[in-house]
């Protein structure tokens, strides 16, 4: 009769942090997109305020210009356009759009760097450096979430949706059936649970 190896003792330790990197991986990817939805929001309202705006102090400067009698319609107009600028001023949606788009990449970057330590390095690595590694991204993704704006409503739901299409998915993973998924035995939980979507 054979003898069966002893058991690892850090098994179930190393499937712990390998979920853990799972959920903060799915948290990250949640945040960047919602990030990335926010930021386009910030550059429509910069696009619907902006172009209303120059075209109106072009008309209005045309029209002093060229009529005598359309001075008052040339200051109305002047008015309109100074008072949709100071709007643009107020909203700054080109620094929200790139304050947006700044914290959807660092929020990719933890993705990235949780997907990578689960699926390539989690097995080779001791625990307490794996252990260690999963505190650092834990960190970052909270620091992120401290300087992020909270999204909108819109944003949130047009991010669940992007990614129920796939919409965060790698080509590879999309031929091997999954979704980015490495499940080298680790995960204590059943295939798929805890996922958004596809």
């Amino acid at each position: 009769m054979a003898d069966n190896p002893p058991a690892d003792p850090e098994t179930p330790r190393r499937a712990a942090i390998a979920d853990e990197l799972q959920r903060l991986e799915e948290s990250a990817m949640f945040s960047a997109q919602t990030q990335f939805e926010t930021a386009k929001h910030w550059r429509g309202v910069h696009l619907m305020l902006g172009i209303p705006t120059g075209l109106l102090a072009a008309i209005a400067g045309t029209t002093a210009l060229v009529e005598s009698t359309g001075r008052v319609a040339a200051g109305i107009l002047a008015l309109i356009s100074a008072g949709l600028s100071a709007v643009m001023t107020t909203v700054n949606a080109p620094q929200r759009m790139t304050h947006a788009t700044t914290c959807a990449n660092a929020y990719l970057e933890v993705q990235t760097a949780a997907r990578q330590t689960r699926s390539v390095d989690l097995l080779a690595m001791p625990v307490d450096d794996a252990r260690t590694r999963l505190a650092e991204l834990t960190a970052r993704r909270d620091e992120q979430n401290r300087t992020a704006d909270p999204p909108g409503r819109r944003a949130y739901r047009r991010a669940q949706a992007n990614i129920g299409r796939g919409g965060q998915t790698y080509a590879v993973d999309r031929a091997r059936g999954n979704r980015g998924s490495v499940d080298h035995g680790l995960t204590a939980t059943s295939p798929g649970s805890g996922t958004h979507g596809a």
